[in-house]
């Protein structure tokens, strides 16, 4: 006799947290502040997705986090500082046990952290007895991360300033499959703007339309509605990782219409307009060692 599937302990919730990929990112200048302005284009993916399990706790308010990864336990997680930013702003610190499963992985260019800090902030307005607005939580948000505000939405978005700055895009992949490959390196986001800013500071800023302009250091460039696949980091993440351009090139060689890292890397996709290529791409990919993972639709 089958035994009936476990049942969650009374009051546990499990919160998604998906990753995103940034069809577009296109690095404007640097900031006084030392942050960058950005126009890029979000979107989010349905995996791989990190997993918050979150159950209440008697007495008075305090976060007790463990993560899968032991090296990310502790204060400095993006999920904790979220659980500080909200009860500092609001007085509302719940006694709550998370667990944070990680799925993304950490320096891929996927928003892992930010995606969790976003659902922290989230589950405590949902259930604080004066919650923040919308634009409140999104600016707290933008205080924990550039990428935050965005996983705070739904949809895809096109974002200005350092990313905060969000607008819906109306984006249709309804013709293409999605393939996400995750090469197991880390690329230290840090590091990859100070590559760029030391690779750029001798050019003059290009100011070019987003929508209009032509990109010439991108691999074939390609259009979705009228946006081109393009990534500033790139330039500098591709000499520093040859492999990474190498595998840029192997995702055309397998069919892709167009191919872009995320973020800073080093992830990156591939969008094809055959199902059935992208899935023997996919294939192909894990058969060299490599994460690839058919992901839309």
């Amino acid at each position: 006799m089958n035994k009936p599937p476990p049942t969650a302990p009374a009051g546990e919730i499990r919160l998604v947290a998906p990753c995103k990929i940034n069809l577009h990112l296109r690095i404007l200048s640097r900031r006084p502040d030392g942050y960058h302005d950005l126009e890029t284009l979000f979107l989010a993916l349905p995996h791989p997705a990190d997993e918050l399990v979150i159950r209440p706790l008697p007495g008075d308010g305090g976060l007790r986090l463990a993560c899968s990864d032991p090296a990310l336990d502790g204060p400095d997680n993006l999920v904790a500082r979220a659980y500080r930013a909200y009860g500092e702003k609001t007085g509302f610190f719940p006694a709550l046990d998370v667990f944070l499963d990680k799925r993304i992985p950490a320096g891929s260019g996927l928003g892992g952290a930010s995606s969790d800090a976003a659902r922290m902030l989230a589950h405590l307005n949902d259930r604080a007895p004066h919650p923040v607005s919308a634009r409140e939580l999104s600016d707290m948000g933008a205080g924990l991360g550039a990428d935050v505000p965005f996983f705070l939405q739904d949809g895809p978005a096109l974002a200005l300033g350092i990313g905060e700055k969000l607008s819906p895009f109306p984006l249709d992949l309804s013709g293409f499959a999605l393939v996400l490959v995750c090469p197991g390196e880390r690329v230290n986001t840090a590091w990859a703007y100070r590559a760029y800013d030391e690779q750029s500071e001798n050019e003059a800023p290009a100011l070019e339309s987003l929508l209009t302009s032509a990109f010439q250091r991108n691999i074939r460039p390609f259009c979705v509605t009228g946006l081109p696949l393009y990534n500033s980091f790139e330039r500098v993440v591709f000499a520093a990782r040859p492999g990474l351009r190498r595998l840029k090139e192997t995702l055309f060689s397998l069919g892709a219409a167009g191919a872009a890292l995320s973020g800073s890397g080093s992830a990156m996709f591939g969008l094809f307009r055959d199902r059935e290529k992208a899935r023997q791409a996919a294939a192909g990919l894990v058969r060299q060692g490599v994460d690839g993972r058919l992901v839309l639709p």
